[in-house]
């Protein structure tokens, strides 16, 4: 059973995804924003509906969006200590406006300096996905844990976003892969959800947003995941400033993973 908020989190998300996003599915339009990213109707409409939910459900929390101004972007952030909603309404919008069903609302209520809710939710496979801090992580009904996959890093699946990392690091990685495998999606929230539920082995990302990577870290975190950035600090920072990410399920491929990365890890 999932936390009496976290249970009434995700049922707002739910129903309200379920409501406006299946209808404008496959829109095959939309405008660009200033750093050349789509945003389509069901962004805007699902924000607005989010927010709306929320507020009634939660009205000391503000809202952060990912399809607000960012003058409001960075008065939303001045509350993280006192709540603060971090929503982006659909997660994936290129696959979503083009018809390719893997995309995600993504959810995280930032409180008291850090991530302490979040709900990644994909309509088209009815898959949600959501984590309380100290209180675990699941998929639907089923409880996300820490797997050992008894294989090493060169036999594994890697989720790797290869044109936001640094030039020399794609280029290493595209010549002498540490790894079985490479997939790329395009739906960051939905990238960190599948890696807690065990469907891929190492993740890496050089450029998440906040709204991208809130909920989803905090789901790998509470399903015994572990990341860091490619400086080695905590890959959650309350900030508009994009971050890396390299992460992985099993503790030992983990190490394996960062090693080959030559990533410097220090002691909390």
């Amino acid at each position: 059973m999932l936390p009496t908020d976290l249970d009434t989190l995700a049922r707002i998300v739910r129903e309200t995804a379920d409501r406006e996003l299946p209808p404008r599915f496959c829109c095959h339009s939309g405008s660009r924003k200033a750093d050349g990213s789509l945003v389509t109707e069901a962004d805007g409409v699902m924000q607005s509906a989010l927010a709306e939910a929320l507020k009634r459900q939660w009205p000391a929390y503000e809202l952060l969006g990912e399809e607000m101004e960012r003058e409001q972007q960075v008065r939303a952030l001045q509350h993280t200590d006192t709540g603060v909603w971090c929503v982006d309404p659909v997660d994936g919008t290129s696959n979503f406006a083009a018809g390719i069903p893997y995309y995600a609302v993504s959810v995280a209520l930032l409180l008291d300096g850090r991530v302490e809710m979040g709900v990644v939710y994909d309509p088209s496979r009815r898959e949600c996905f959501a984590a309380g801090r100290g209180s675990g992580a699941w998929l639907n009904d089923e409880r996300l844990t820490q797997r050992h996959l008894a294989l090493p890093l060169s036999q594994g699946m890697a989720l790797i976003d290869l044109k936001r990392l640094p030039p020399e690091l794609a280029e290493r990685l595209a010549s002498n892969p540490p790894y079985k495998s490479q997939r790329s999606f395009g739906a960051v929230a939905l990238d960190w959800c599948w890696l807690a539920a065990g469907r891929c082995h190492v993740y890496l990302h050089g450029k998440q947003k906040l709204w991208d990577y809130a909920a989803g870290c905090l789901i790998l975190e509470e399903a015994g995941g572990q990341a860091v950035t490619l400086e080695g600090e905590p890959v959650y920072q309350p900030s508009l400033e994009p971050r890396s990410a390299a992460a992985a399920l099993d503790p030992e491929v983990f190490e394996q993973w960062i090693r080959w990365l030559g990533i410097p890890i220090t002691a909390d």
